[in-house]
């Protein structure tokens, strides 16, 4: 099975509390992190393929933390594919790859491209303005607690309201399945269209 995720932000304590930005009702980062774990592992098993849309972490002692964000993530089951966001620095990705010895990481810089069920999915961080397209849809992050209003357009971040379209009501932190992200396409153009009304 494949998922998809975007903006775990883990480590980042301004995301905290009353942030106007993404507020996160969490006492402190280690419980923040310890509900996304959790939710990741009661969906994604070890043969399971994410794709982590962006913004993985934010370690409040910066390069200093590289070790224990490696440590949570190669903690985390599943081969996950990283496209990098606006708070992934280079120097992250070449610690992960450097201390990755099983081959559970990959990277890419901007996104990359998939087929599923007739789409094409192109994979960012920043939603992108496809125009008018019958089968391609944009899965992206970067943009907490808003939704792009086009229905081409899927946040798969861990605070995106497109989550509440969903029939089954996922934990925060939890990764999307394929087979939800065509639901969410499908309750996304749904929305939109009332909308127009």
């Amino acid at each position: 099975m494949r998922y998809y995720i975007a903006d775990t932000h883990f480590f980042h304590e301004n995301l905290l509390g009353n942030s106007d930005f993404s507020p996160r009702p969490f006492k402190d980062i280690y419980e923040m992190n310890d509900v996304m774990v959790d939710s990741w592992c009661s969906r994604v098993k070890e043969n399971d393929e994410v794709f982590h849309l962006g913004d993985i972490a934010f370690h409040p002692d910066y390069e200093g933390g590289y070790p224990e964000i490696f440590q949570l993530l190669n903690h985390l089951p599943g081969k996950i594919t990283f496209i990098k966001g606006n708070h992934d620095p280079r120097s992250l990705f070449n610690y992960l790859k450097a201390q990755d010895t099983k081959g559970k990481f990959s990277f890419h810089d901007v996104g990359m491209i998939q087929k599923l069920n007739h789409h094409q999915f192109f994979l960012t961080h920043y939603p992108l303005l496809l125009g008018i397209s019958k089968n391609s849809i944009n899965l992206h992050g970067h943009i907490h607690h808003s939704m792009v209003p086009l229905k081409e357009n899927i946040n798969v971040g861990v605070d995106a309201p497109e989550r509440d379209f969903l029939k089954l009501k996922l934990p925060f932190g939890a990764p999307i399945s394929e087979n939800e992200i065509l639901e969410l396409m499908g309750k996304k153009r749904e929305h939109l269209q009332a909308e127009k009304f």
